[in-house]
């Protein structure tokens, strides 16, 4: 069995049946297969790297949503979340600008925050190019993520913003994850819960 956690109730899963969750995102079904991230933890994984239909309804959703926010571009993080940036700029005419997960050397003087990955548990840095920097001073920027779940990559993305001089406009996703009561500013079109087996039974995380 696993733990199904969600705000207010818990939900029990036959271990018996295939370790998926089904989800619908803008009109496109995906069974999502359930990683171990944890001792008794596990996530449902998104991966849209590749995934050309799922990546443009979800764009297009994702516009619709954002048609009410003023805002001048679109800012994500390395790497999954890149043709949903490329995907969102194509609908909305907004330029997007990716934060990279290492540093290079044509990148100049360039801004860095650490954060903490869910998937890996391992920290990592993000750095702005110089040539981003300067295309961020006095702008409005969509903060975007595939899916948004400790927040550790979120602050990463908004400490670099608004050092860079931007201000932030709204952030969005695809999906948010976790406790949806963390995630109620966020625009997203979908939630994915958190799951436990009973023996690491806890608060929910």
């Amino acid at each position: 069995m696993l733990t199904l956690i969600q705000s207010g109730g818990v939900h029990r899963i036959d271990m018996a049946t295939p370790r998926f969750h089904v989800i619908d995102i803008a009109g496109v079904r995906r069974a999502l297969p359930l990683a171990q991230v944890g001792p008794g933890l596990s996530i449902a994984v998104l991966n849209i790297l590749g995934d050309t239909a799922l990546v443009q309804a979800a764009a297009r959703a994702l516009a619709a949503r954002l048609a009410s926010v003023a805002y001048d571009v679109i800012m994500t993080a390395e790497a999954k979340s890149i043709p949903l940036a490329h995907a969102l700029s194509v609908e909305t005419t907004r330029p997007y600008i990716v934060l990279r997960k290492s540093y290079k050397s044509y990148m100049g003087d360039a801004l860095r925050a650490t954060t903490l990955s869910i998937t890996t548990g391992h920290e990592q840095t993000l750095f702005l190019d110089a040539k981003d920097r300067s295309q961020l001073a006095g702008q409005r920027v969509v903060l975007l993520d595939d899916v948004i779940s400790t927040g550790s990559t979120l602050q990463g993305l908004r400490s670099i913003a608004e050092r860079a001089g931007a201000a932030i406009a709204t952030v969005a996703a695809i999906c948010t994850e976790g406790d949806p009561g963390q995630w109620e500013g966020v625009i997203a079109l979908a939630h994915l819960p958190l799951f436990r087996e009973p023996a690491a039974e806890g608060p929910p995380v």
